[in-house]
């Protein structure tokens, strides 16, 4: 199975605030600037080549707190899988949406290849990091958002061993966010 990050930080390598909030995404960069061309920076088309999902419990509760309609939710109906070692049922305005997993992820990635699953989407820093732990990563798409918050929740947590990015690809977008996609190669 095909595991790939895509996922937004501040330039100072942040993916939310202390609190764990996300607006500064939505107030970074040039507002002004024609985004016509690709409006939501290559989401959309990432979205359509997953067939699953699996975040982690903090990046649940923070989807859950913006309490989407359903017009606003960005997942389609692609299956999400949420990992949590203490929560075993989702908020009430996720319980049709995701299923909650709670043990090894490497059982998991079993289970879902199972079940046809091909492309799968990973979310949420401490997730990410158990995965690329794992050397269960294969690409990673950064965007950077023309901010620096100075202190926040990283991307990266401990990383057991070096891991080298290779084949990038980078988009400057006329709105100030830089988007960089690379190859994971494992040492």
């Amino acid at each position: 199975m095909k595991c790939s990050v895509y996922i937004a930080t501040s330039v100072d390598g942040y993916i939310a605030t202390t609190e764990g909030a996300v607006d500064w995404l939505h107030n970074s960069g040039n507002s002004k600037a024609d985004m016509a061309e690709n409006p939501d920076m290559g989401f959309g088309a990432f979205i359509a080549s997953v067939d699953c999902m699996i975040m982690g419990r903090k990046c649940m509760e923070t989807i859950s707190d913006m309490n989407l309609s359903p017009e606003q939710w960005p997942y389609g109906d692609i299956h999400i899988v949420v990992l949590s070692n203490t929560i075993t049922t989702p908020p009430e305005n996720l319980k049709n949406k995701v299923e909650m997993f709670s043990g090894d992820i490497t059982d998991l990635i079993k289970e879902l290849e199972g079940k046809g699953f091909n492309h799968t989407y990973i979310d949420g820093g401490s997730t990410i990091t158990s995965f690329l732990n794992h050397k269960l990563i294969d690409e990673m798409t950064i965007t950077r958002a023309p901010i620096l918050l100075g202190s926040g929740i990283p991307l990266f947590g401990q990383l057991n061993d070096q891991i080298k990015l290779e084949n990038s690809e980078a988009i400057a977008f006329s709105n100030d966010f830089i988007q960089v996609k690379y190859v994971v190669n494992y040492l």
